[in-house]
């Protein structure tokens, strides 16, 4: 599906979507436990595929109004009857890799070309490490994989530069083992709030996970258990940067985001990141909703160890502000649904922006691009579609993003969001 969207103003009130990093954790931790009602959660293809997942290894997920019912598989997993198919979600495909060495017998995991092309290595190294059976067929790193238990738990390094992901999967994993598992990390943890928002998430479904000086420590035989059975899915800021970034950049009068309540979540950084740009933002976080206005915009310079999800979006407004945007410490951007850094570069290039891609970072001289309408490749990844369509909000003539139905991933609706708020979407 392609979507053109045109020079438009935005405005009204609108709710952000649930968040996709709470609801992937949370209907896993419901499996892993005896089970639970999440309420609120986000239905998109990527938690949809986590769901299945669930079901896979033995427990069930029936869908209802506002809510998720899962029944869990205790701690113990059965072995798949067939393979397991990830789709294009890689937090699904490493969750439940350690999920897999739980079992007594081999899964099989795999997913589309995209998630074939992402490293799982450091994951498979420290399960092997810790007795698992954990191999890529071919060799390289890379889906499909074949993994096998039980695992007891025990003490493994892994480096965590890549994917905060790995670190995240053993730690939900080794609630349920007999000895728990210790993670020391060899490198620097990059985005490090995605491990805060599962420390959060554990927390509230009963388990004990601590940092410590050398990483990471879940004591084993836990289980999982919300207060009263329930767990409810906060909004998701990394998909509240689309709509808070419309605001900043083409509102007509307000517009008003719910569903912003404070969280672990990193990517709440752009509310940050926008107000150095200077824009007209205000934050009511007891009520959850932030009023943003369109604001003459400067370019600023932001790091992304920690929020890779945001790069997309700061290059995008970065691409209609004033002076120069300059985005670092992004290389592990490159490997995500598709190269984000390349991808982000060449596409602003061919709306007429002027672009500096390097190995880490990101240069984008808004002050000196002249933004027209083209035709643009939304690489078949959710938030370089979401990120293009904002600048065809404020680029002369119109701009078409080919593959815009990959934003059900994470936003089903964007494009009827941004339409009801006013924007000119075909």
């Amino acid at each position: 599906m392609n979507v053109s969207v045109s020079p438009s103003r935005v405005a009204g009130r609108v709710r952000a979507p649930p968040s996709k990093s709470y609801t992937h954790r949370a209907i896993l931790a419901a499996g892993h436990g005896q089970g639970a009602t999440v309420t609120d959660p986000l239905d998109s293809a990527d938690t949809r595929a986590t769901a299945r997942a669930v079901e896979a290894f033995g427990g069930t997920v029936e869908r209802r109004e506002g809510s998720i019912e899962v029944v869990g598989f205790d701690g113990r997993p059965d072995v798949p009857d067939d393979v397991l198919d990830c789709a294009n979600s890689g937090t699904t495909m490493r969750l439940t890799t350690a999920t897999a060495a739980l079992a007594d017998g081999l899964t099989v995991l795999t997913g589309d070309d995209s998630l074939r092309s992402r490293p799982q290595g450091p994951l498979l190294e420290a399960l092997d490490a810790l007795g698992a059976r954990a191999e890529s067929t071919r060799g390289n790193g890379q889906a499909p994989l074949v993994v096998g238990g039980p695992i007891d738990g025990g003490e493994v390094s892994i480096r965590g530069d890549v994917s905060s992901q790995y670190i995240t999967a053993l730690l939900m994993a080794g609630a349920v083992t007999p000895e728990g598992i210790d993670v020391e990390l060899t490198t620097e943890l990059k985005s490090a709030p995605y491990v805060d928002i599962t420390l959060e998430l554990l927390d509230d479904f009963g388990v004990e996970a601590t940092k410590t000086d050398a990483g990471f420590s879940v004591p084993g035989g836990q289980s999982y258990a919300p207060a009263d059975g329930e767990y409810a899915v906060p909004g998701d800021f990394s998909s509240m940067s689309y709509l808070l970034s419309a605001g900043a950049l083409a509102a007509d009068g307000e517009l008003t985001v719910e569903g912003a309540r404070p969280s672990a979540q990193g990517d709440s950084a752009i509310v940050d990141v926008l107000e150095r740009m200077g824009a007209a933002l205000e934050w009511d976080r007891e009520a959850g909703e932030i009023v943003v206005a369109r604001s003459d915009l400067s370019g600023v310079e932001v790091g992304v160890a920690d929020t890779p999800d945001l790069l997309p979006t700061i290059a995008a407004v970065g691409a209609a502000a004033d002076g120069t945007t300059r985005i670092t410490d992004c290389e592990h951007v490159r490997y995500k649904e598709t190269d984000r850094v390349s991808a982000m570069a060449t596409e602003l290039e061919t709306l007429g922006a002027v672009v500096e891609e390097r190995e880490d970072e990101l240069v984008v001289r808004g002050g000196e691009s002249d933004l027209r309408g083209a035709t643009v490749a939304g690489h078949d990844d959710h938030r370089i579609i979401m990120a293009l369509a904002l600048v065809g909000l404020v680029a002369e003539g119109t701009t078409t993003i080919e593959g815009a139905d990959h934003v059900d991933v994470s936003f089903p609706g964007f494009f009827d969001t941004l339409r009801d708020l006013g924007a000119a979407i075909e």
